[in-house]
């Protein structure tokens, strides 16, 4: 499944989460991570960052689709995340 996370994490915890998402996600912008993702991937990520952050001040959002193909976007600016680098 292809997965979107965004967060707005307090920032004495979002270099911890950030550095976390990296392990599973593409890092797209400042607060927004997506990729490819098994079922099993996705649940010990939400179990994860339940964990790591305050639920009282902490806010994340999952959108999960079928596939890439089913996000359609549309992008301008300069991203950035160096993808240069990215196979």
């Amino acid at each position: 499944m292809y997965v979107i996370v965004v967060y707005d994490i307090a920032v004495e915890r979002i270099d911890a989460v950030r550095k976390y998402l990296k392990k599973y996600l593409f890092w797209k912008q400042n607060s927004v991570f997506e990729g490819e993702l098994t079922r099993a991937e996705l649940e010990r990520i939400k179990t994860d960052l339940k964990d790591m952050i305050d639920e009282k001040q902490d806010y994340v959002i999952f959108y999960i689709l079928r596939d890439e193909k089913a996000v359609k976007r549309f992008e301008m600016g300069e991203p950035k995340v160096d993808i240069s680098n990215v196979i």
